[in-house]
């Protein structure tokens, strides 16, 4: 069958099978596929959608069309976690050492930020001595002696996503939940692990803007995984407002650092939602007996330090510098030329954020990237001292900008302004967690 044939097919809502699908990733990698073809059949799945056994080919298709990772000689149940993106997420530097710290198998790959969302990789990155290129035997030995370790991306890993993002981000296809969810899993499944931990954000600062987009991405890409064989729990959260306090990359880490050391009270939403990601992840790897315990398990290890203890290990192993890792220390990660405090202008309740645009406020001071070329300057960015629902009085400090180049400061102050509402009535604030979806049940 000519490719033409197969878009037409997708274009009319029919069901492609495993070989079209194959040999359209296939012919598309090797050049044979145009990208004026690819783009139209992309554009097809957008407005015809796939079943969830199209999907899980495609991902298959896509995660075989490059190199992919065989973690089988590391032990026990290999853990990962992926977020879809927000601001002021840390969580990986929170739960992946605790995880670990538990007894956990955690060797994560990851990518960098682009826009409004801060990448694990450029947070690490702001560590001194750092290296997140590792091969590929160096960063099975720091997993094996340590438990956990995060690495960037293999060059060749899923090649096909590389290319379909290229013509998705051009073509106003990205908005496409099955192409989103292929993307996704592919990546996480060429990674090599057994069992993953899915946080897909909704609001203002996530890609998936509503709630039922956020459970239909959620609950195909759970689909996905048991169709694949593999375990995928995902949660879908809040993204209205950061959900740490500190946005910017060496912020980040010092908010993380604080975590670990038990300076973060457990009804902050970052806690809290920290505490469910690893929660879930000790289940699935079979080292909680339920809910409660793996809770139990995970506040321990804060408490006793030994979850810290875990991200300076792995730190360590990656070369960078772990003494910064430490109350003590930690403030050296964050100077800057100047501290500039964003204060109310009236007062009232602070009804809502938009969360994405108090992204892009870092991305200006440098935390983040508008083009992929874009240099990152690791120190600087945010503080939020309110969250939704908070009374403020005028005058009162709304966030604390860390600064080191002032030229569009007053851009930034009003993006601010305008990112976030004060009302004299106290609206509805939205809960930090929506619900659990798993391949049994949904719980919301």
């Amino acid at each position: 069958m000519r490719f033409v044939d197969t878009i037409e097919k997708k274009a009319d809502g029919n069901v492609l099978s495993k070989e079209e699908i194959h040999e359209m990733i296939t012919g598309f990698v090797d050049g044979s596929i145009p990208d004026y073809q690819m783009s139209s059949m992309m554009m097809a799945i957008l407005q015809k959608g796939m079943t969830p056994e199209e999907t899980a080919e495609l991902t298959m298709a896509m995660m075989h069309s490059g190199d992919t990772v065989d973690l089988s000689d590391l032990p026990g149940v290999k853990l990962d976690k992926h977020s879809t993106g927000g601001v002021g997420d840390t969580t990986t530097l929170v739960v992946a050492p605790l995880v670990a710290a538990c007894g956990g198998t955690v060797a994560k790959m990851s990518g960098r930020g682009l826009g409004h969302t801060g990448g694990t990789l450029d947070k690490l990155e702001s560590i001194p001595g750092t290296c997140i290129e590792q091969p590929m035997d160096r960063f099975k030995e720091i997993v094996k002696e340590n438990g956990v370790c995060v690495i960037g991306q293999t060059g060749n890993l899923v090649p096909a996503d590389k290319k379909m993002y290229a013509l998705r981000d051009v073509t106003a296809t990205v908005r496409s939940i099955p192409l989103i969810a292929s993307s996704i899993m592919s990546k996480k499944l060429a990674s090599g692990a057994d069992a993953i931990v899915l946080d897909v954000k909704t609001g203002t600062g996530a890609f998936m803007r509503t709630k039922e987009e956020a459970f239909t991405l959620a609950q195909l890409m759970v689909d996905i995984g048991t169709l694949v064989g593999r375990e995928v729990r995902a949660v879908v959260t809040d993204m209205n407002q950061p959900l740490g306090m500190a946005v910017g990359n060496a912020l980040e880490v010092r908010e993380a650092v604080q975590l670990l050391s038990g300076m973060i009270p457990e009804t902050d939403p970052l806690y809290d939602v920290c505490m469910l990601l690893g929660t879930q992840m000790l289940l699935m790897g079979g080292l909680a007996k339920d809910e409660a315990d793996a809770r139990a398990q995970l506040q321990a290890h804060i408490k006793d330090g030994s979850g810290l203890k875990k991200l300076q290990g792995m730190i360590t192993g990656m070369g960078g510098d772990a003494s910064y890792l430490t109350v003590e220390n930690m403030e050296k990660l964050v100077r800057v030329k100047q501290h500039v405090s964003l204060k109310a202008e009236s007062s009232g309740y602070i009804s809502s954020m938009n969360a994405e645009s108090i992204g892009t406020a870092a991305q200006m001071l440098g935390a983040g990237r508008a083009k992929k070329e874009d240099l990152i300057d690791p120190a600087v960015g945010l503080v939020m001292k309110v969250r939704c629902g908070d009374q403020v009085q005028a005058g009162d400090e709304l966030c604390d900008l860390y600064v080191n180049q002032d030229g569009n400061l007053s851009d930034v102050e009003q993006l601010l302004h305008s990112a976030i509402h004060i009302t004299a009535e106290k609206g509805e604030i939205e809960p930090m967690v929506y619900g659990l979806v798993t391949r049994d049940t949904r719980k919301n």
